[in-house]
């Protein structure tokens, strides 16, 4: 039997559920100051390669699919609805003592999905408003939400290369 089957609830990843609540409270409100400051296509200059501005995505990362019709925004809503649900499981399996950077990856990615989702249920598109560029060069938009599920997959994906160097070296 495989050994995180049979963590406690108090020693399982599921404690770090917090980080996903502070994800989703940080990022509905900051995208509410957007939508109460700003109007949609207002920027304002935070730095010579940070502007903040207010755009509208109807479809998922760097727009994919925003013109589809409508029918993305309950797909990506159920997609990312089933992907949190699987996402509490395994951080109920994780061990913390061991997992920690794993569980810290994955409540990242579970806060951000849940906090875009309840812009795709409530708008119909999610709130974007940090836009980075160096020169004429220009990166999508994103937001708070979309960070965390950015730096939560990069942890998945570090725990992942050191979980395979400790199993060559055990």
């Amino acid at each position: 039997m495989n050994a995180t089957a049979t963590v406690s609830i108090g020693a399982s990843g599921i404690r770090w559920l917090w980080i996903s609540l502070l994800v989703i409270v940080v990022d509905q409100l900051s995208k509410l100051w957007i939508e109460r400051t700003m109007v949609l296509g207002d920027s304002f200059v935070v730095l010579p390669i940070l502007d903040i501005v207010r755009a509208h995505n109807t479809g998922a990362a760097f727009s994919f699919l925003a013109d589809a019709g409508g029918w993305q925004r309950w797909a990506f809503s159920l997609l990312a609805v089933g992907v949190s649900i699987a996402l509490v499981f395994w951080l109920r399996r994780l061990a913390l003592a061991t997992q920690g950077l794993l569980a810290f990856g994955l409540a990242l990615i579970l806060g951000g999905a849940i906090g875009n989702v309840i812009d795709r249920v409530e708008h119909g598109y999610v709130v974007d408003f940090v836009h980075a560029h160096w020169g004429a060069h220009y990166f999508a938009a994103f937001n708070v939400a979309d960070a965390a599920i950015s730096i939560g997959a990069v942890l998945v994906i570090i725990d992942s290369l050191l979980e395979g160097r400790r199993r060559r070296t055990a």
